[in-house]
């Protein structure tokens, strides 16, 4: 039996969660591949997949040998690259996760762009609202909002989130202009709460240097970021949201922006991917095209510092009213989505 072969077919099996699909995504007869699977748990004498005849799950063994599986056939990928002649470029198929709001409004308007510059890497883009595991789901590289903890990870700083605190015109006319932070606790605001406990994320601004969190009370509650900013374009309320995602709204007037003179703390924005993942050409060269996409940007770069923006970013693609922002992520819905 041909290890190699037995760990690809087992892994497709899984990922495909269906021994028929496996077989043809392979282009194998279905029994050969039953037969691989019946063959690698004789060699090594435990139960990888428990079968019904509806669905197939791991066992704790397939699981741990999954793992595995996925870290071999990546590193055999990646030493075959490696020694590839330099001039056929990089290639094979790069899987990438992100948050939502950054898939939608940054990465795929560019991604022809990248696709023209390396034609032969297949982009396989994730966006899901759930933390994913890198090694367990096969992941090549994720983007990430907040600071990193995993030590077994690789992080590369591209950008930095900054947090706009703003409101419809209609609000403001009615209720006035909040003079300091105190004065948030007599406005109404648009709250976030996170989405897996159901927990209110409090406000948050630097006093005195140091980042404090402000709990505040609200009408309306939403757990969707879209939903978050469009409550604060029809006049619910005070929002606190990245800048880069509102900043057409901003120069349209559909927002304005208050205490401008107080700032939210800001947070790094990374391209992460594992240890062993760092000499992949494919990885390499969407971690640097990535840097460079953002650094286009003085929103995301961190260069804008002040209440002024550019709307310049052309990548961002949208240019006008709520309903065109799409997947607006609110400060610290990172605590739910990306971390």
């Amino acid at each position: 039996m041909d290890r190699f072969q037995a760990m690809q077919v087992f892994t497709r099996v899984v990922e495909a969660n269906s021994f028929t699909q496996a077989a043809d995504n392979m282009g194998l007869p279905r029994s050969t591949v039953t037969t691989t699977i019946q063959n690698l748990e004789r060699m090594l004498q435990v139960r990888l997949l428990n079968r019904t005849t509806r669905r197939i799950s791991l066992t704790p063994d397939g699981a741990a040998y999954y793992e595995r599986c996925v870290r071999i056939l990546a590193d055999l990928e990646d030493a075959e690259a490696s020694f590839r002649d330099v001039t056929q470029g990089p290639r094979g198929k790069l899987r990438i996760d992100a948050p939502p709001s950054i898939g939608r409004l940054i990465l795929v308007p560019a991604l022809c762009e990248f696709h023209n510059r390396y034609p032969d890497i297949e982009l396989a883009l994730g966006m899901g609202d759930r933390p994913v595991d890198m090694v367990q789901e096969a992941v090549d590289c994720v983007i990430r909002i907040g600071e990193l903890e995993d030590s077994s990870m690789v992080a590369r700083r591209i950008g930095t989130f900054e947090f706009v605190t703003c409101a419809a015109p209609d609000y403001l006319d009615r209720h006035g202009y909040p003079a300091s932070v105190d004065d948030l606790a007599r406005h109404q605001v648009v709250n976030y709460f996170s989405s897996r406990t159901g927990r209110i994320i409090d406000w948050s601004y630097m006093v005195d240097g140091k980042p404090v969190d402000i709990p505040l009370q609200s009408v309306v509650s939403v757990n969707d970021s879209e939903a978050y900013v469009t409550c604060g374009v029809k006049g619910f309320g005070l929002i606190q949201v990245a800048r880069y995602m509102v900043a057409p709204l901003l120069e349209s007037g559909a927002l304005r922006e208050v205490l401008s003179d107080v700032r939210a703390p800001s947070m790094p924005i990374s391209v992460v991917y594992l240890h062993n993942r760092h000499l992949s050409p494919k990885v390499r060269v969407f971690v640097d095209w990535i840097s460079e996409l953002f650094q286009r940007c003085p929103l995301l770069s961190g260069a804008v510092s002040s209440p002024c923006f550019d709307t310049e970013c052309k990548f961002a693609g949208e240019t006008g009213t709520a309903d065109t922002i799409r997947g607006m992520l609110r400060h610290r819905e990172v605590e739910d989505a990306v971390l």
